[in-house]
């Protein structure tokens, strides 16, 4: 054993080692329980950020311990590789996406090798492969046989630069977020997959996850967002029959029944049909309408945007008294929710109220309120005009509660013909097209004669052309006769393939199930039902919505299909806080913020003591930078770590140990140069006490007779055990490691403080340090490797077990009491645990300490609390 730590040596011999034996590569095994282990599926962007290093951390440190517990551990890796980031750096670079992305996966493997997690790489795999994506497609064409995947017209955001449509978080004050082109709302034909059907299941299953962190479950219920309320039917008035061309009725879905006779007009979606028959003569109209078109796109936006809105100058008729109500084009109505209408009851909803002061529109009172009577509404608005009460002005349903009157309307429209009670849900279906290319080619053809043609399973997968690069304008799958181009299946016509592509959340749905049987010649097989559900999920609470709900909903549709028999697709979730760091900017030449790497940054005292920060530039030299305190870690913010340059300086086991040791896995982790330095010390440390202890003798020391140990050697063999048993619970139950880390520092304290050479003193000193290294295991597995061999075992490390803590061990014969005098901290005494009081208040008072601040006064009580202290009354 080297004196001196060499991390790179250390850990290319360790890895090399794994690598050799295959050591992480596992097959089913029905004699030994499982344990798989999943991190959240990475993109492969070029590089490892100190978020990736933090998550795989967690997961690999967990399924080396269960290892260690003799679970039959999986944790595989793979490539979340379609998405628009590869086009974009395609377009910047002029390289197929197909190529940028396999250079980005074969360097970020080799980064995630070189931190030494513990992967099954047998089993890797990549979306973007169409041995994977096959599958997408075949379950989209089964899907589509049941009636869960179909196509309509759905109303999208539109770039007309990009030619693509937008999702609502890419339109930035009404732009693309990459062109800056005004966006426009299109409709346009869209395949979409039915997770509406699975809402309430999906729903109630939730109260069935209790391993998953309680404000996830909140985010996916209320994105879920069950409400019960009633559909309602305002039959069109003539004016709208003749505009639109025949009869009908404006349907609006209501969780506030009892306010129907509160309605004063009516509010629709500027896509919506009626809208667009009024504006087909109203040029003001139409120009309004085409505004609205590039207006707010999102539910947040929406809410707070003011509200506008014109009058068609066409009607509908009140359910009841069939007053003539006048519709209204509303910018805050979205046609994606609902049927793109809204009645407005202005007396009893915020919205409503500000739209209608705005247009001069009438407010009717309806509710007399629980906490007060509000028989004429007044601005400003009042929270508490939309609150439940008694119904009033409401004709035959006057003087109800808020249930009865709902019961009672409802009952009254059904009876009519127009409305009944319903539950509905804020979840709309998924729409997977994407007019993009690099994605999953949708495995449909479009033929003049035979309409819409599923490809013929055989003829799985449709592959997507590798060597396009895109432009910027446009799917190029679009312009690319060779890919297009087909015969139908059906009559051999020419016909035209579809050139949308799914939407990568597709891809992210199911990837857990193939892992388990990567070489399968199906989509899964029986192997899925060995290693499902996962049992330990990891990933950013970025994903707490759409990832896991449509994971949890594509499960579902192979259960129902016979494919698996689970019902949930992880059992355990844990999602990890952000890696934080200093976020450091100054103003550049042209008056534009720059953000500088804290790395960069050089402090100084200025004249008056305060601190003054300051990088040199190439544009303007040495300049003072202003600290905006912590943030994510992020490319925009310039403030990253790089892993490769941590491991290449400190090593793996440095950058893992700080990871670990700095927070727990689900707060936040502040970047700490100093902590990263203090986790390289303690490395340093625990290598030299290793050192220090086999340069003195052959290992493993003698044999160690528990029963013949003196007290220092007893106390050091207690710590060691403690240690023990704190690391076990604190990872396997609490899955908190750096409380774990923290008592085997305090543990190697304790050893090199223990100065016997007696050979039952390197005895206990030899089980103290094997502890220590086992518990470390998992954390630190390189420099735990080198430090199991130099203490003379001669069995893998990595096929070690778990210890057991030694009772007899964790037993003390004395224990330490506080003692106070009149509730003052005075002494310290140690006495038998077996003591009764006598004899704790005979040692109490006979410390010296005690009969000190005693002195001649004499004690009036004397208070023992068994275990903990004693307090003398003088």
């Amino acid at each position: 054993m080297q004196a001196s730590y060499d991390p790179a040596a250390v850990e290319r011999a360790a890895q090399q080692y794994w690598q050799e034996r295959r050591a992480f590569e596992v097959r089913e095994d029905s004699s030994r329980a499982k344990f798989y282990c999943l991190s959240m599926l990475p993109y492969p962007s070029g590089r490892l950020h100190m978020g990736h290093v933090r998550n795989y951390t967690i997961g690999d440190v967990l399924a080396r311990y269960l290892r260690m517990h003799g679970y039959n551990v999986l944790q595989p890796m793979g490539w979340d590789a379609f998405g628009l980031p590869a086009e974009n750096a395609a377009i910047s670079n002029g390289v197929p996406p197909a190529k940028w992305t396999r250079e980005n996966i074969a360097h970020m493997r080799a980064q995630l090798r070189s931190l030494g997690f513990a992967i099954d790489w047998s089993r890797e795999l990549a979306t973007c492969d169409p041995q994977y994506y096959r599958w997408n497609q075949w379950l989209f064409l089964r899907m589509r046989e049941r009636g869960l995947a179909y196509r309509k017209s759905g109303v999208v955001n539109w770039d007309p630069v990009d030619q693509t449509v937008l999702a609502n978080e890419q339109v930035i004050d009404g732009r693309g977020w990459r062109t800056g082109a005004p966006v426009e709302k299109r409709e346009i034909p869209m395949y979409y997959l039915a997770i509406t059907r699975y809402a309430e299941e999906l729903l109630r299953a939730l109260e069935g996850l209790p391993e998953w962190p309680e404000r996830v479950r909140v985010m996916q219920a209320n994105w879920i967002g069950r409400s019960e309320g009633c559909d309602i039917a305002f039959p069109y008035a003539t004016d709208t029959v003749a505009a639109v061309g025949s009869e009908g009725a404006l349907r609006v879905f209501t969780t506030r029944a009892d306010t129907l006779f509160g309605v004063t007009f009516m509010a629709i979606a500027p896509e919506h049909t009626i809208a667009l028959a009024a504006a087909r003569g109203n040029a003001s109209l139409a120009a309004f309408i085409e505004d609205c078109r590039r207006g707010a796109v999102t539910e947040a936006e929406l809410a707070t945007q003011e509200k506008r809105g014109m009058a068609t100058g066409l009607h509908v008729q009140h359910p009841f008294t069939g007053e003539l109500l006048e519709i209204w084009v509303a910018n805050y109505v979205l046609m994606a929710y609902g049927e793109g209408a809204v009645m407005g009851v202005p007396a009893h909803d915020e919205r409503d109220f500000e739209f209608a002061l705005r247009n001069g529109l009438r407010v009717v009172t309806v509710v007399r309120s629980e906490s007060g009577a509000y028989e004429e509404v007044h601005a400003p608005w009042n929270a508490a005009y939309a609150e439940y009460g008694v119904t009033v002005n409401s004709g035959e349903f006057s003087g109800l509660t808020f249930s009865a009157a709902v019961d009672a309307i409802a009952a009254g429209l059904e009876k009519r013909g127009l409305g009944a009670k319903r539950v509905q849900y804020r979840l709309r279906d998924w729409g997977i097209s994407r007019q993009r290319y690099w994605g999953c080619p949708i495995p449909i053809v479009h033929c003049e004669s035979c309409g819409e043609v599923p490809v013929p399973d055989e003829e799985l997968p449709v592959v997507l052309p590798e060597n396009l690069v895109p432009d910027g304008s446009g799917n190029p799958l679009a312009k690319s006769a060779a890919f297009y181009e087909c015969r139908c299946p059906k009559c051999g016509a020419p016909a035209r393939r579809e050139t949308d592509t799914m939407d990568t959340f597709v891809d992210s749905s199911w990837y857990f199930m193939r892992y388990a049987c990567a070489d399968a010649a199906q989509m899964v097989d029986q192997r899925v039902g060995y290693w499902l559900p996962v049992d330990q999920y990891i990933g950013g609470i970025e994903h707490a919505i759409l990832h896991l709900l449509y994971s949890r909903f594509w499960t579902r549709v192979m259960r129902d299909l016979g494919l698996v028999r689970f019902d949930e697709p992880f059992t355990r979730l844990l999602t990890q806080g952000m890696v934080l760091n200093d976020i450091y900017s100054y103003d550049g030449p042209d008056g534009r913020k720059r953000y500088v790497n804290p790395a960069d940054v050089d402090l100084r005292r200025g004249p008056d003591g305060r601190e003054v920060h300051e990088t040199v530039t190439e544009d303007s030299g040495t300049v003072v930078v202003t600290h905006e305190g912590l943030g994510k870690m992020s490319k925009s913010t310039g403030n990253g770590v790089d892993p490769q340059l941590l491991v290449e300086r400190f090593g793996a086991d440095t950058a893992r140990l700080f990871t670990m040791f700095a927070s727990p896995p689900e707060q936040t982790l502040d970047w700490s140069d100093d902590g990263v330095q203090g986790a390289a010390r303690f490395i340093r440390r625990l290598w030299t006490a290793v050192y220090e202890h086999v340069s003195t003798g052959d290992c493993p020391a003698p044999a160690l007779a528990s029963a013949a140990l003196d007290a220092p050697q007893r106390e050091l063999r207690r710590a060691a055990h403690q240690a023990l048993s704190k690391a076990t619970d604190d990872i396997g139950r609490r899955r908190n490691f750096n409380t774990a880390i923290a008592a085997v520092m305090e543990l190697l304290n304790s050893i090199q403080r223990f100065n016997d050479a007696s050979p039952q003193g390197r005895a206990v000193r030899q089980e103290a340090l094997s502890l220590a290294v086992r518990i470390l295991a998992p954390i630190t597995p390189h420099v735990c490797h080198a430090l199991w061999q130099a203490l003379g075992f001669t069995s893998p490390l990595v096929d070690e077990r778990w210890p057991e803590p030694d009772p007899q061990a964790l037993e003390r014969e004395t224990h330490a009491l506080v003692v106070q005098v009149n509730g003052k901290l005075r002494a310290h005494i140690n006495v038998p645990v077996d003591a009764d009081e006598a004899a704790v208040r005979a040692a109490a008072l006979g410390d010296e300490h005690v009969r000190r601040f005693v002195g001649d006064k004499a004690v009036r009580r004397v208070i023992v609390v068994p275990g903990k202290l004693v307090n003398v009354v003088v």
